[in-house]
């Protein structure tokens, strides 16, 4: 039974591993997109995209994880079926709840993985990613510069260019500025050949200096603009808004227990819900994996999906009823997992249930 038993468990890790990694790519691709659309804006810097991305991997993790599980099954034991490899082992001797009590054990190592990113090391990179939001948050405009691109920088609705610029963000060359003056009607623009940047020993303030360029004063669409050349020019740089940047991911569990607010509380609640998912799909996907050799290798996997899909649905929406407070968190988002439990739990014992009253009844006519 051993031998069997590692086989089973390699064939679903397998599937398992092959499938997390597609989705983690997909996924994670889209959120690097987004978080490179940013870093094009100017509003984060290019070289923390990777670090971000490593700190948000358990996040993305722990939702893939029961996915990965769930469709792993599906497809390696769709494919014994098919291959007569299931006949074969119950012909052995291995019945249907062996199959079903050997995968659930198989499962319960995807179980504390779900269950450690979720309540522990997820919370822990999210408090990461917001560190390093709130570093870019407070950085100034030129620290996330990049060469040869128009970029509106969050002070004072200033847009910037140049055409090239140093390693270490200090020397500039062929710079545009431009931004609305004070009374916020006219436009000051300024070029400059080159340009670098000081800071002031005694304040901290820093200052970049542009080099043989002029200013442009003046209203659009009228013509009294003021020229001035200049060989040096002084312009302050101002720093970015505070970095109070909060992300509810990144509240700790221990945290979470200790709030009454419904949004934390049900937050509370999907943490601890994300590790239960693994068993209660395993049931589903050990049954729903089924399949006639006629129907095809596929044919399962479209309503074995929809019942997924339904399950995350349910509890999406059961989270955002708790954190509204219409539903009582003594309830939470139990009565979703019961309903799919119920549900896996009559796909495997309710025929055989159905049919013994069958042939009772029709024992009882025979009589």
């Amino acid at each position: 039974m051993s031998i069997i038993f590692r086989y089973l468990i390699r064939q679903v890790m397998v599937s398992m591993v092959a499938v997390s990694g597609i989705l983690l790519l997909v996924f994670m691709s889209g959120r690097f997109l987004k978080y490179l659309a940013g870093a094009a804006e100017g509003k984060i810097a290019p070289g923390v995209l990777f670090e971000i991305m490593a700190y948000r991997f358990p996040g993305f993790l722990e939702l893939i994880l029961p996915l990965g599980l769930f469709i792993g099954i599906l497809l390696a034991y769709g494919r014994m079926y098919l291959e007569s490899e299931m006949t074969v082992l119950s012909a052995c001797g291995v019945s249907d709840g062996q199959l079903l009590s050997k995968t659930l054990v198989g499962s319960l190592a995807v179980m504390l993985i779900v269950g450690s990113m979720s309540l522990v090391v997820s919370p822990w990179g999210m408090q990461q990613v917001e560190e390093i939001f709130a570093e870019q948050a407070k950085a100034t405009e030129f620290d996330l510069l990049a060469p040869g691109r128009f970029q509106k920088l969050s002070s004072g609705g200033r847009v910037t260019y140049t055409e090239a610029l140093s390693d270490d963000k200090r020397q500039l060359q062929g710079v545009f500025i431009a931004e609305y003056g004070q009374d916020g009607t006219g436009v000051n623009v300024i070029t400059a050949d080159s340009g670098s940047q000081l800071i002031d020993e005694e304040t901290g303030s820093r200052f970049l200096i542009l080099e043989n360029g002029a200013r442009y004063d003046g209203t659009p669409g009228k013509l009294d603009y003021q020229i001035t050349s200049f060989e040096a020019y002084g312009l302050k740089i101002r720093s970015g808004s505070s970095g109070d940047v909060v992300l509810d991911e990144g509240v700790t569990t221990g945290q979470l227990m200790r709030s009454d607010d419904p949004r934390d509380r049900a937050l509370l609640h999907w943490r601890f819900s994300l590790p239960l998912i693994v068993p209660i799909v395993t049931l589903l996907a050990v049954r729903l994996s089924r399949v006639n050799p006629r129907q095809g290798r596929f044919f399962h996997l479209l309503p074995a999906m929809l019942v997924y899909v339904a399950y995350l649905g349910l509890l999406i929406v059961a989270r955002d009823a708790m954190a509204d407070g219409k539903v009582p968190e003594w309830l939470g988002m139990l009565w979703v997992h019961a309903i799919f439990l119920a549900l896996g739990l009559w796909l495997h014992f309710g025929p055989a249930w159905l049919y013994k009253r069958k042939l009772k009844r029709e024992g009882v006519v025979n009589a």
